[in-house]
């Protein structure tokens, strides 16, 4: 007997054996039999008419490998329901897939128990694992997905209870400061850089945490020139960082619509992360060069070493750091300054790349002088 008859006329006792398995997870428990069923039913349809379904070696292969989902690609499959579902119920990622092993299991088992073997049953059970190890890809992704979309949640409830006490702390500090007695102040002082650094990092956690939820960066676009906004830009780095070289050079028409308070926390963070991991003896280059279509903004500097594709596209990683012990600034710790400049250029209908030749790297903003209306 192939495994898709059996699965049509064993049902019930797998749809059994597999809801008496949900019921020793601890976050099922307490579940009713019909929610612990809810989509199975479905999935063991959608395995069994998958097993009916002929069938290439290429395409077995990519049913193996988690990359080729059942049924219309705009509709959601019976794996993924469970998947959405499972991350809902509060399931640990390894008890999901311990139920499809169980599922595994309890099929594989009650087949062999009802039928002989015969030549085509090795062929039988590797259609069987390559479908439930689609229907696993397929499980697992929404799970994540899921999982990530709560974890996202989290973050934006969390920035938005933290402003007010932060607030408080803030003000109560520059209340501080202007009071203190002489041997106080320096300790006032360092008390408000304290509060605006904090100020500063739960504002890019908010913006990682709105791009991570697909709203995209919020800007306000006004008509101005670019390089009047990053000179100043310029000179506050060098105000804070007193220590590096910053060299300034402008090419061309660099007027356009632009927010200039997102142009310049992106060309801070740029500069910062040069000088964060570049060479000290080197100086950090800030080009700007406007032509008829694009203004281009880059930042290069001299790093010891080349870097492949892969390493740099890693950099605008949020939560990633650099393998360089970095001065712990504002955005050290999270690794936010490279992805957040980047979500301020696609804002604008731009990008930002980045390119390594000769041990040097160059981070290049690349921005249309007319916004398309999609990008904010």
């Amino acid at each position: 007997m192939q495994i898709s008859d059996f699965i049509e006329r064993a049902r019930e006792e797998i749809l059994a054996e597999s809801v008496a398995h949900a019921k020793t997870i601890f976050a099922l428990g307490d579940e009713g039999e019909v929610v612990l069923r809810d989509h199975l039913p479905k999935l063991l349809e959608a395995i069994s008419a998958d097993l009916r379904t002929p069938q290439s070696r290429t395409e077995s292969i990519e049913r193996s490998r988690g990359r080729a989902p059942w049924g219309h690609p705009s509709e959601a499959t019976a794996a993924a329901t469970h998947g959405l579902l499972r991350a809902r119920s509060g399931l640990h990622v390894e008890q999901l897939v311990a139920e499809f092993r169980a599922l595994r299991s309890c099929v594989l088992r009650l087949w062999a128990e009802a039928s002989v073997a015969d030549a085509d049953s090795i062929r039988d059970i590797g259609r069987f694992n390559e479908a439930i190890d689609q229907a696993l890809a397929e499980s697992v992704r929404e799970y994540a997905a899921e999982v990530e979309r709560w974890q996202q949640i989290f973050l934006g409830v969390l920035g938005h209870d933290l402003r007010g006490p932060l607030n408080a702390v803030s003000l109560t500090a520059q209340v501080m400061a202007r009071r203190a007695p002489k041997a106080m102040s320096a300790s006032a002082a360092a008390l408000t850089r304290g509060t605006h650094r904090m100020a500063v990092l739960l504002d890019s956690l908010l913006e990682y945490n709105r791009a991570g939820l697909g709203a995209g960066m919020a800007i306000e676009l006004a008509p101005g020139d670019l390089a009047a906004a990053c000179e100043e830009e310029l000179e506050l780095q060098r105000a804070a960082l007193p220590g590096a070289r910053i060299e300034w050079v402008v090419q061309g028409d660099t007027r356009l619509q632009f927010d200039s308070s997102r142009m310049c926390e992106a060309l801070g963070n740029l500069v910062a992360n040069a000088v964060k991991h570049g060479l000290p003896s080197e100086p950090v280059t800030v080009q700007l060069e406007g032509d008829d279509d694009v203004v281009r903004l880059s930042v290069e500097n001299a790093i010891g070493r080349h870097l492949s594709r892969g390493e740099i596209e890693r950099l605008f990683e949020p939560l990633r750091r650099g393998t360089k012990e970095a001065p712990r600034t504002d955005r050290s710790h999270l690794g936010l300054g490279l992805f957040i400049a980047r979500q301020i250029a696609r804002a604008h209908g731009g990008d930002v790349i980045g390119q390594s030749t000769s041990q040097r790297i160059c981070f290049t903003m690349t921005v249309p002088r007319s916004v398309p209306a999609k990008a904010w």
